[in-house]
C-alpha cells in the first residue's frame, strides 16, 4: 500500500509543483521581455506604464498559484485524515440508494469545491481586479453570482454524474463505452442550454437588430457567407472592464455574442476582424472539432477510470467504502495530472484552428490589419502578458501569442 500512495503523491504534488514551476519561470520570463520591449509594448499595445502589466501578470499568477497548492493541501489533509472516507459512508448509510447516494456524494464534492474556491475568487474580484480597475461588481453581486454559480453547478453535475452511474450500473463490462455517449450528448446539450438558459441569469444579453452596428456584423456575415440571425451585445461591464467575443451553438441555435465592452473599445473595421475570426470557427469546423477532441479524452480518462474502479487498493488507501462514485472521485484525482501533461497535444489542434481562424478574417476584411490592430487593443486593455514562456504556452495557450499572431496578420508570414 505505501507503493500506492507514493506514486499517488508523486503524481498529484508532482503535477501542482510542476504546474507552479512553469507559472514562476513564466513570470521570469515576461518580466524580462516585457521590460526588453518595453517600446513596443507602448507602442504596439498602447500601455503607458508596461511595469503596470508585469504587476498585474505577477499578481494573478501568484494568486492562482497559491490556489492551487492551498486547494491540493486541504484535498491530501481531508484525505488522509480519514475525514473523506466518514462523509462517503454517512452519505451511503442515510441516503442507502446507490444512484441517489452516488449522486448526493457528487454534490457535496461540488460545493465544497465551490466553498474552497470563494476565499480566493473574492481576494481576486476585490483585490487584485479592482486595484487594476477591472472589477465592477459589488459585494452583494458575488455572493448572488456564487449562489447562482453553486447551484448550476450542482445541477450539472447531479445530472452528468447520474447518467454515468446509470450506465456504470446498467452495463457493467463496457460502462466507460456507454459513458462516452452520456458525456457527448452532455457537450451538444451545453452548447444550446448554457448561452440560452445559463449565462442569461448572470448577464444581460441585447439583441443587436439595427442601426451602424448590425450593418457592420451583416456586412461581414455577407462576406463570410454565413447566415445566423442571433447576434446580441452581452453586458459583461456589469462584472469587469474585461474585452471578448464568442460564438456558440449550432444549426438554428448558433448565436454571436459580441461584448460590451469590446464594442466600447474597438472601431468598426477592427471589431468586424474580430467578428469574421469568430466565424471561422464554425465555417471551418473547429467548433466539432473542438467538441470531437474533448469527447476523444473523455473517452480515454473513462476507459482508464474503469480499470481503477475495479482495484480494490484505489478504496483501501484511503479507507473509502467500495461504491462507484467514491471510486470515480478517487480515480479523477490519480488521472487529473495525465490530463494536465496531455494538454500540450491538444493544445496543438487549437493552435492550428486559431492560425487558420485569424487567415480567414484576413480573407474576409481584405487586410490583416484591422484584427491586428483589435488583438493589440484587447491585449493592452486586458493588461495581458504578450510574451509567454515557450513551455508555459505548450500547456497553457490556445491561442498563438499576441506579437505572432500580430506578425502573421500584418506581414503575411507563413500564410
Amino acid at each position: 500500500m505505501l507503493a500506492y500512495h507514493a506514486v499517488f503523491l508523486l503524481l498529484v504534488v508532482g503535477s501542482t509543483g510542476v504546474v507552479a514551476g512553469l507559472a514562476a519561470l513564466n513570470v521570469r520570463h515576461a518580466d524580462r521581455r516585457i521590460r526588453e520591449r518595453s517600446a513596443w509594448v507602448t507602442a504596439t499595445l498602447s500601455v503607458d506604464d508596461p511595469a503596470r502589466l508585469r504587476q498585474y501578470h505577477r499578481l494573478s499568477t501568484s494568486a492562482g498559484t497559491l490556489k492551487n497548492v492551498l486547494v491540493l493541501a486541504i484535498v491530501l489533509l481531508v484525505l488522509y485524515t480519514g475525514l473523506f472516507g466518514d462523509a462517503i459512508a454517512t452519505i451511503d448509510g442515510a441516503i442507502g440508494n446507490d444512484l441517489l447516494a452516488g449522486v448526493g456524494i457528487f454534490v457535496v464534492a461540488t460545493v465544497t469545491m465551490q466553498l474552497l474556491s470563494l476565499p480566493f475568487e473574492a481576494f481576486d474580484t476585490f483585490g487584485i481586479e479592482a486595484a487594476y480597475g477591472f472589477n465592477e461588481q459589488s459585494p452583494q453581486l458575488f455572493v448572488r453570482d456564487a449562489i447562482v454559480g453553486t447551484a448550476v453547478s450542482v445541477a450539472f453535475v447531479s445530472i452528468l454524474g447520474a447518467g454515468i452511474l446509470l450506465v456504470l450500473q446498467q452495463f457493467p463490462t463496457w460502462w466507460w463505452l456507454a459513458a462516452t455517449g452520456v458525456v457527448a450528448l452532455f457537450v451538444l446539450g451545453s452548447q444550446i442550454v448554457v448561452p440560452r438558459v445559463i449565462m442569461p441569469l448572470f448577464y444581460d444579453f441585447e439583441p443587436i437588430e439595427d442601426g451602424d452596428l448590425r450593418t457592420a456584423v451583416e456586412a461581414v456575415f455577407d462576406r463570410a457567407g454565413f447566415t445566423c440571425e442571433d447576434v446580441y451585445a452581452m453586458n459583461a461591464s456589469s462584472r469587469s472592464g474585461h474585452s471578448n467575443a464568442f460564438f456558440t451553438g449550432f444549426g438554428r441555435t448558433k448565436r454571436v455574442v459580441l461584448f460590451d465592452t469590446l464594442i466600447e473599445q474597438l472601431e468598426e473595421r477592427e471589431l468586424q476582424s474580430v467578428l469574421a475570426h469568430e466565424l471561422a470557427h464554425w465555417k471551418q469546423n473547429h467548433v466539432w472539432q473542438r467538441m470531437a477532441v474533448s469527447i476523444l479524452e473523455a473517452a480515454v480518462l473513462l476507459a482508464l477510470a474503469q480499470i481503477l474502479l475495479g482495484q480494490s487498493w484505489l478504496y483501501a488507501m484511503f479507507g473509502v467504502p467500495e461504491i462507484p462514485a467514491a471510486g470515480l472521485l478517487l480515480a479523477g484525482l490519480w488521472l487529473e495530472p495525465v490530463l494536465q501533461f496531455t494538454q500540450p497535444l491538444s493544445n496543438r489542434l487549437w493552435l492550428r484552428s486559431e492560425r487558420a481562424a485569424d487567415d480567414f478574417a484576413v480573407e474576409v476584411m481584405g487586410s490583416g490589419e484591422p484584427l491586428a490592430a483589435a488583438l493589440a487593443q484587447m491585449t493592452g486593455e486586458n493588461l495581458s502578458n504578450p510574451f509567454p514562456h515557450p513551455l508555459y504556452e505548450a500547456f497553457h495557450y490556445q491561442h498563438p501569442p499576441v506579437p505572432e499572431r500580430i506578425r502573421r496578420l500584418v506581414e503575411g508570414a507563413d500564410r
